[in-house]
């Protein structure tokens, strides 16, 4: 598995937890403060699409997991 890849199923399941727990109509609900959570990954996103700079991506490289499929 590549770091694009962990990168995007991490992204993906955040927000549908978040939404999960903040969401009341949710059977997890917790409170809706758990909607800011989804609005800083979602925030996170959008800035790495324009500067390539993703926290989690740098974490991923120092562990050694691979950038490509090649």
């Amino acid at each position: 598995m590549t770091v694009e890849r962990i990168v995007r199923i991490v992204a993906g399941a955040f927000i549908l937890l978040s939404l999960s727990l903040g969401v009341e109509g949710s059977p997890i609900f917790q409170s809706s403060n758990w909607l800011w959570f989804t609005v800083f990954v979602g925030a996170n996103l959008f800035q790495s699409g324009f500067t390539q700079f993703c926290p989690l991506e740098i974490i991923l490289k120092k562990l050694g997991i691979k950038q490509t499929c090649h």
